[in-house]
């Protein structure tokens, strides 16, 4: 692997946005470059990414439009093009990962491949409570430290049991499909590009799915490392979800598959013109 690069999407969540950073604070794969996909955030979120670049990050990029709505699609095909890196791993400022999530998206990275990981849920009474000792000392990825913070048991914490042989058995016997999801997965920028990056005409609900498809439609494969690659997902409100808008992205879903569109019309290129 030549070169790493993580892209964080984020939107006015600044103290979500520093506990996922301390997070990357703690990779065992440290030699990787960071951008910050900002949808519209406001000066608190700027305030504290010029902090960490100056602390901790000196090659932070921080890319940034208005904010006119949710646009993460658009901000995302310009922090594709910022990224320096020729292997990037997309994912949220509400997912903070394990110490070693970099080193097993590399670990399993191959050519024409993407890689297709998810989330352990916490509640909110949880995520509003973890400390950056909580993450320096990987102990919040614990479950029984988080069943001692009333995290109710469940068969979904079997993604935090960290066994290669028992991850690697339950990356090939899980029933989910390895699809595309923007909080935990890779994929190599030239394949970004192939497909035209993300549609920009699509809000939220589906968006990561489509460009996912589009990856497949180009010839793709997926592998599945949703019990390798671990990142703990922070509760949020959506106050952005629109059954309408949701009803249109299924909508250019359809024709992506029905289709097999390589290609959004909307994509990056616009970008790469200018």
């Amino acid at each position: 692997m030549k070169s790493v690069g993580i892209i964080i999407s984020t939107y006015n969540n600044p103290k979500w946005l520093e506990k996922t950073l301390w997070g990357y604070l703690n990779q065992t794969y440290s030699d990787f470059e960071l951008i910050i996909a900002d949808d519209g955030s406001g000066e608190e979120t700027k305030n504290l990414i010029e902090s960490y670049k100056k602390h901790y990050f000196p090659q932070l990029k921080h890319v940034w439009h208005e904010d006119k709505g949710f646009r993460k699609t658009r901000i995302l095909n310009q922090a594709v093009i910022a990224a320096n890196s020729e292997y990037l791993i997309f994912t949220d400022h509400d997912c903070i990962p394990r110490n070693d999530f970099i080193e097993t998206h590399v670990r399993y990275a191959q050519e024409a491949y993407m890689l297709s990981g998810g989330y352990f849920r916490l509640p909110m009474s949880i995520s509003t409570c973890i400390t950056k000792e909580d993450v320096d000392s990987q102990k919040i990825f614990n479950i029984s430290e988080l069943k001692g913070r009333g995290l109710k048991n469940g068969w979904k914490s079997t993604k935090l049991v960290r066994s290669a042989a028992f991850t690697s058995f339950m990356n090939f016997i899980t029933p989910a499909k390895a699809t595309w999801n923007g909080c935990n997965s890779s994929v190599w920028k030239k394949d970004v590009i192939a497909v035209n990056g993300f549609n920009e005409n699509m809000r939220y609900g589906g968006e990561d799915r489509e460009f996912g498809e589009r990856l497949f439609n180009l010839g793709i494969k997926s592998k599945q490392i949703r019990y390798s690659a671990i990142c703990l997902h922070l509760d949020h409100a959506r106050p952005y979800k629109r059954p309408e808008l949701i009803e249109q992205n299924k909508q250019i879903r359809k024709e992506v598959k029905k289709n097999k569109i390589i290609q959004t019309l909307h994509g990056i290129n616009h970008w790469l013109e200018t």
